[in-house]
């Protein structure tokens, strides 16, 4: 090889290398967002996706937690087991007690609270901070405020019989369903507002100001304005906040086993401790997945369902 080849490959070495191929490029970049979201869908896979797989196998089976012993396939049965339970059926009908008292109360005071605090004032930060707080209280700690509030001796009865003058101040509150259903649905109101209010306040900031001046001055009262202007443009909002609530709704766990422990003999039940006191407590972690995985459809089909109503209601905007 002579020396003018070997400057030649030399420079041709040396040139820089051609960019790659357009294609190429596209390929890198569409795979980009896929390698920021890869984290995150191993976590779900891990913690969500696989108990989920787990609880559902689990719930064919009589499922023995004894190192070294078998567990027998049973099939369906923990689920028509489940059917035949009256404790299921009353602690299903505990949870739509819960929900049908929590939900519309966290809706309503959640919007009239949002609506009141959308005006400019000095004090409107306090007052959204006084709000919200509950919802950032630890569950268990407000539990036990309120189991301490409806005890027979506790603050409740004092105040009805000694302030109000409305009783003898001698109910027992949590010793029957009925009344601690009242207590139990009284702490996720009370809890649940400052939720509600702070999704409320956002959608009313995206209220259009032109349109409720332009009813204000064709003579259109409060309330024509709020049902004419603020709820359609407040409605995906409205969607979002009780198809969530429902959900929490149906999950309701801590307040009950804190406040009652499902009791007295079982009558405050819901889904939630009822399956935790099947798999914790009686150790059939089969029948406790099998409840878990009826409450899993339960949950599933009022979402899906409540998704469809307000997309047939609003054309497919929420």
């Amino acid at each position: 090889m002579t020396l003018l080849e070997q400057q030649r490959r030399g420079a041709a070495s040396a040139a820089p290398r051609p960019a790659p191929p357009a294609a190429r490029r596209r390929r890198r970049a569409s795979l980009t967002p896929y390698l920021f979201l890869l984290p995150g869908v191993l976590l779900f896979g891990l913690f969500i996706l696989y108990p989920i797989v787990q609880a559902a196998q689990m719930s064919f089976y009589d499922w023995n937690i004894l190192r070294g012993s078998a567990s027998e396939f049973i099939g369906l049965d923990n689920y028509a087991r489940a059917l035949q339970d009256d404790r299921f059926w009353l602690s299903l009908s505990n949870s739509g007690v819960y929900m049908l008292f929590t939900v519309p109360p966290q809706i309503v005071l959640g919007l009239a609270v949002a609506m009141l605090l959308r005006s400019k004032a000095p004090a409107q930060p306090l007052f959204r901070v006084l709000f919200y707080l509950p919802v950032v209280t630890s569950w268990v700690v407000v539990s036990l405020l309120f189991k301490y509030l409806f005890a027979d001796e506790g603050l409740i009865n004092y105040t009805l019989s000694e302030i109000l003058h409305l009783g003898d101040g001698q109910t027992s509150w949590l010793s029957g369903r009925w009344t601690a259903m009242i207590a139990i649905c009284a702490l996720g109101v009370w809890k649940g507002v400052g939720w509600s209010m702070m999704i409320f306040l956002a959608a009313l900031q995206g209220v259009p100001q032109s349109l409720e001046e332009a009813a204000r001055v064709d003579g259109a009262g409060w309330w024509q304005r709020f049902r004419a202007v603020t709820l359609p443009a407040i409605w995906p909002a409205m969607a979002f906040v009780i198809v969530m609530l429902v959900i929490g709704g149906f999950n309701v766990f801590i307040s009950v086993l804190l406040m009652t422990g499902g009791g007295p003999g079982g009558q405050t039940e819901v889904l939630l401790t009822y399956m935790y006191n099947q798999a914790f407590s009686e150790l059939d972690f089969g029948y406790g997945s099998a409840l878990a995985v009826i409450l899993a459809v339960i949950v599933f089909t009022a979402s899906l369902t409540q998704l469809r109503l307000f997309r047939e209601r609003d054309g497919g905007s929420a």
